[in-house]
């Protein structure tokens, strides 16, 4: 591993955090970061010592921020917070998901204004690289006053309580890992546990996966969308360049880019040029306009993302020993909204992927009904479309948006919150079942094309079809399709489509991402 990422030093990106979660790039702190870590910490030591009341370093929590505590009790309060506030419930989240976590609090903390002490940001480090990740339930935040609840379960396992995945992925007590390393739990002092558990990492952490995924399913509905279309035999006229001048959404340019690239070379297209067909249905011509409105959501989302990726969200904020502030910058709102915005925009790709399915079993543009020949006896592909009509509606229930909701917490103190985790959660539920919509469409696209031959496709569109076709045959009567469209989910939650088309593009130097692929880049 040659890549090094400086904790509290560098930028952070999306793909920096998913590469550090996954071996590929070290996360270190060096000296400079060391330095303000340090001094942070001494201005926390002075606060203590000169006896200045501050929130969270001598007095209570939330309602309780009145009840001033001893100087001898400091530390006890800073491991009681962590206790008292490892409340969640439900499954634990994704081991992953928890590591991002972790790598995003060390990020934070190491920027020199929380008041950690370097030992406990080695801790973390040392969890990070020797892989064993604290286990985190998916329920019990509201997104407000940081992620109370699931980051004080990241942390429990720091004063050696909890639960964590072991080297070998093994769910374990914290404190027999810990035993068997011979590491030995901490001892916190002032403020460092309200430091750890205030924070956005939750939804932070979830954001960076509906970024990676999300990014997927566009450059995927693209793919697959370009291939439907040549199975219904339609226009590429829609994805010319200069409609989309004179309404320069930066989405809407991208995918029609991508689109009027992908299908160059294509003997489909120029076999009904002069047909009698005015236009296509919206699903197929307006797909620039739908998957792009989509690509800006994403698009903003990511910008955020890596806002906050770089930013200190605990409380209070320790600028030195003269000024400590307590602010609201803990408050998921930022994130919340975008990724609520984000759900609808992947729920609407699987709704335009749903109405081209409809259409490619309708019997219409040259197609069998039901796209088999011999129907009656064979059901042929009637019934998948109605799992995909079943995630759309699913997706739509869940595209309520959790920010617009808020419910007062700890005795009216905290008056506002974000819900922002369920926002994050909820919006890779719908990603998931938007991917499974996609699979059905693969499923359909690749039969549909399978009925223009001998005519070809594009390059792009032909080595992606040809390798469908490695892992599912043709069906000319029925049989289980079920394991059809798992194969097809496992090829769209792998992003070889993605993959094989750029492949293709490179190979055949096709300028597939157009003007904007720095943008649509995490």
């Amino acid at each position: 591993m040659g890549k090094i990422f400086k904790y509290g030093i560098d930028h952070l990106t999306v793909s920096i955090a998913l590469d550090i979660a996954r071996g590929k790039v070290s996360g270190v702190l060096n000296n400079t970061a060391k330095d303000k870590v340090l001094k942070s910490q001494a201005s926390v030591q002075e606060i203590v010592d000169k006896g200045d009341v501050v929130y969270g370093v001598n007095t209570g929590f939330g309602p309780l921020c009145t009840t001033i505590i001893s100087e001898k009790d400091t530390s006890t309060l800073q491991h009681k917070i962590l206790q008292s506030h490892s409340v969640g419930v439900g499954n634990a989240i994704p081991k992953e998901i928890s590591k991002i976590m972790l790598i995003t609090k060390v990020h934070a903390l190491a920027q020199g204004f929380s008041g950690i002490a370097l030992t406990t940001l080695e801790r973390i480090i040392w969890h990070i690289e020797k892989d064993i990740v604290p286990m985190v339930p998916e329920k019990g935040s509201v997104g407000a006053s940081g992620d109370l609840a699931p980051l004080s379960h990241l942390f429990l396992p720091l004063i050696g309580l909890g639960e964590v995945y072991d080297e070998k992925g093994n769910k374990a007590l914290a404190s027999d890992v810990l035993h068997r390393l011979g590491v030995k739990s901490l001892q916190l002092g002032p403020k460092e546990g309200l430091a750890l558990i205030n924070g956005t990492q939750f939804i932070l952490a979830h954001a960076v996966k509906v970024v990676e995924k999300l990014a997927n399913a566009l450059d995927t509905a693209d793919i697959i969308g370009a291939m439907s279309l040549e199975g219904l035999m339609g226009s590429a006229r829609p994805f010319e360049s200069a409609l989309h001048q004179i309404r320069p959404y930066k989405g809407t340019q991208h995918v029609a880019s991508r689109l009027h690239h992908m299908l160059q070379g294509s003997e489909i297209l120029d076999s009904h040029v002069d047909c009698d067909r005015v236009q296509d249905p919206y699903s197929l011509r307006c797909m620039p306009q739908v998957h792009g409105a989509s690509r800006n959501a994403w698009l903003h989302l990511k910008e955020m993302v890596e806002v906050e990726l770089n930013s200190v969200t605990d409380n209070p904020i320790i600028l030195d020993a003269e000024n400590a502030i307590s602010g609201g910058n803990f408050h998921g709102q930022p994130l919340a909204i975008p990724l609520d915005y984000a759900g609808v925009a992947a729920s609407e790709l699987g709704n335009i992927a749903d109405r081209r399915n409809y259409m490619m079993i309708e019997g219409r543009f040259g197609l069998p009904k039901l796209l088999m020949a011999d129907v009656g006896l064979n059901s042929g592909f009637m019934i998948p479309q109605y799992t995909s009509a079943a995630l759309v509606t699913e997706n739509k229930t869940l595209c309520f948006p959790a920010s617009a909701d808020s419910v007062p917490t700890s005795l009216g103190q905290e008056d506002h919150v974000s819900m922002g985790s369920v926002s994050g959660r909820k919006t890779l539920q719908i990603i998931g079942n938007l991917e499974q919509i996609q699979a059905v469409e693969l499923l359909y696209a690749a039969q549909a094309l399978d009925f223009r031959r001998p005519l070809k496709s594009s390059p792009i569109i032909e080595a992606t079809h040809a390798y469908v076709r490695e892992r599912v045959a043709h069906a000319d009567e029925d049989r289980v399709l079920a394991y059809d469209i798992e194969a097809m989910h496992d090829i769209v939650q792998s992003g070889a489509l993605v993959r094989i088309a750029e492949e293709v593009a490179k190979k055949e130097k096709i300028n597939l991402e157009g003007d904007f692929k720095v943008e649509f880049t995490y």
